[in-house]
């Protein structure tokens, strides 16, 4: 506990810039000044002084934003209003509502940096130098000495500093700051890492494929701390009422006053009037958001996009790599010979297939070698174009393949085969058809359980989309509880499917792999690529990118999204509306002054802050 909390005075600390120092000189300086004057210790020309003081870095803010984006601020506002408490006989009301306002304005900023500080400390750092293992010595360099095809040896406790692949040794790997995983991965030889990640235990040596900026860490780094620029439409929003409140509130001030001729109710109202939250209201929120889905291994690309999948509500999926692991499989075996069990047909098929290079053939091997049979070599092995393999196997003549390869040999097909989605292996023995094995490509875990999860959130339609035959497709739909099916789809089909969506008034999010899905995923309102921690196109063509292909990290970032959108409504409507409402009756009607009304006016910016970074710390689902 202690370690957390020197570590979060550090990080403070270090967003203590110069300017800020003399930031906090120059507040305590006004503060200290309106005391005296209060006690009558010093002069009013010295208060005078001391809030010009103060005021400097307000009015200079205010008026670059007048001038170069012509917009009234907040700090032109806060101006008006010291001013005219300062020359309309409220004196030291005027300097304490300066003081707290820049106490305020001050705490806003220095949280808003350190929540944009906190996505680099929850992604970690990449090491500046790295042993090289080279002609059988090893020695350490700095990172940006490390080339392509160089090998790296990375020992326990040590973070990996390239991304490459694993050429000799085995460890686990913490993998949490690229993918959000929580239990450390196996990496043995041929696997990748990732520049960034932990080795919890075990040595590996690492071929490097990439180093520094082209490492997935510094991609996920640029792409997080870019995400602000892209606005969200509520963040627009706030921003446009903002520079249209602060004339229409000049005009109404101006009427109050001509009316009670009361210089402390003008100033109270223009304490309670003052659009401060407006603008702390939503950025705050966004990079909390992003921060903490960045933690779970996604990248939003923006606050845009966060709302975009807050509001969807139709989800179109691709069906090969996303809903299903893209794995061929054997899911079922008949035998039509007597003689022969199951296990036994499949003994024989994968040795016939054992030499090929057929994804089905690769699918009949590793099922017998899950089911622990132990498949000879062939005696004999030719593979047939387009049919299948012709083998000898145990002295008998083996036939794997389609109906065509048996029927050119002669081999009478006289049982019906329902298919049902899958694909039939059928098998010949000496002749005579011995079975048919069933392969099938498996749903990917968790597939079922994030598409319920999904319409429990509110989303509607649920569409998955394939280029595979409809049979195929409606097979794994009736498995996944899907509402829509769309088969034989080329890319520019999926395209138009979601357009259809469209054009129906819903908003669209598609999940795809990001690059053989990039048309669809950019012709939708929100794209969501799956594993991007092994594709860089998935990083470029979609909003939203996953670093792994679990699929509950879809219903994680709808979570981040839809809690993020509702927290900014709360920060609108009662951090800031209703407050200030509360706060511009009970000026109107009498009952506070402006002292009183610039120590409250403190509460919506605590109440906006806690808001708005509770996002990296509350319990949400998925994440």
């Amino acid at each position: 506990m202690n370690h957390l909390a020197d570590t979060s005075k550090s990080s403070v600390l270090g967003l203590m810039t110069r300017e800020r120092w003399i930031e906090v000189g120059r507040i305590a300086l006004t503060g200290a000044v309106a005391l005296l004057y209060w006690r009558q210790l010093v002069p009013l020309y010295v208060l005078w002084v001391a809030v010009a003081i103060g005021l400097y870095p307000l009015v200079k803010t205010g008026l670059i934003d007048l001038f170069t984006e012509r917009k009234i601020g907040t700090e032109i506002f806060v101006t008006i209003a010291t001013l005219v408490a300062v020359f309309g006989g409220e004196t030291v009301a005027g300097a304490v509502l300066m003081v707290i306002i820049l106490i305020a304005e001050f705490i806003a900023e220095l949280n808003t940096d350190r929540a944009r500080a906190s996505i680099k400390e929850l992604i970690g750092a990449v090491p500046q130098t790295a042993l090289v293992r080279e002609d059988g010595t090893e020695r350490t360099v700095p990172i940006t000495a490390v080339k392509a095809g160089q090998v790296v040896l990375v020992r326990t406790g040590e973070k990996i500093p390239v991304d490459g692949v694993v050429v000799g040794g085995s460890a686990a790997v913490n993998q949490a700051p690229i993918t959000g995983e929580s239990v450390p991965q196996d990496k043995t030889e041929g696997t990748q890492v990732f520049a960034g990640t932990i080795v919890e235990s075990g040595a590996i040596d690492v071929r490097t494929d990439r180093v520094g900026g082209d490492t997935i860490f510094s991609r996920i780094i640029a792409l997080v701390e870019s995400a602000e620029s892209e606005r969200a439409p509520v963040q627009k929003l706030a921003d446009k009422v903002a520079s249209w409140l602060i004339p229409v509130v000049l005009i109404f001030l101006v009427g109050v006053f001509l009316v009670t001729r009361d210089v402390s109710k003008v100033v109270t109202l223009l304490i309670f009037t003052s659009p401060a939250e407006l603008g702390l209201a939503t950025p705050l929120v966004m990079i909390a958001a992003i921060a903490r889905a960045a933690r779970s291994g996604i990248l939003i690309k923006g606050g845009l996009y966060l709302e975009l999948l807050a509001k969807a509500d139709a989800v179109v999926f691709d069906k090969t790599g996303t809903l299903t692991a893209n794995k061929p499989e054997v899911v079922q075996i008949q035998s039509f010979d007597p003689t022969l069990n199951e296990d036994d047909l499949l003994r024989l098929a994968a040795a016939a297939d054992r030499r090929s290079a057929h994804p089905l053939a690769k699918a009949v091997f590793e099922g017998a070698t899950r089911r622990s049979i132990q498949v000879p070599e062939p005696q004999t092995f030719e593979q047939l174009q387009a049919r299948g393999v012709k083998a000898t196997v145990d002295g008998r003549i083996v036939l794997v393949g389609n109906p065509a390869l048996l029927l050119e040999a002669g081999v009478t097909i006289d049982r019906p085969v329902a298919e049902s989605g899958r694909t039939p292996v059928h098998v010949a023995v000496d002749g005579k058809l011995a079975g048919v094995i069933f392969i099938a490509d498996t749903l990917r875990p968790g597939a079922r359980e994030a598409i319920a999860s999904l319409k429990e959130s509110g989303v509607k339609h649920v569409v998955m989309l394939t280029g595979d035959n409809a049979a195929t497709a409606n097979a794994i739909a009736g498995e996944l509880g899907v509402d829509d099916v769309k088969a034989d789809l080329m890319p520019e089909g999926k395209v138009a499917a979601i357009s259809e969506l469209q054009k129906q008034g819903l908003k669209v999010a598609m999940v795809g792999d990001g690059v053989n899905d990039a048309p669809a995923l950019a012709s939708a309102d929100v794209g969501i690529a799956m594993g991007g921690g092994g594709a860089q196109a998935a990083l470029e063509a979609a909003d939203i990118a996953l670093m792994t292909d679990d699929l509950s990290r879809i219903v994680a970032a709808r979570s981040i999204a839809r809690r993020s959108y509702r927290t900014i409504q709360e920060n609108l409507w009662v951090g800031v509306g209703v407050v200030h409402v509360l706060g511009i009756t009970a000026a109107l009607l009498g009952w506070i002054g402006p002292i009183q009304a610039a120590f409250i006016h403190l509460g919506p910016d605590v109440l906006v802050f806690l808001n708005s970074v509770k996002l990296l710390r509350v319990k949400i689902a998925g994440t």
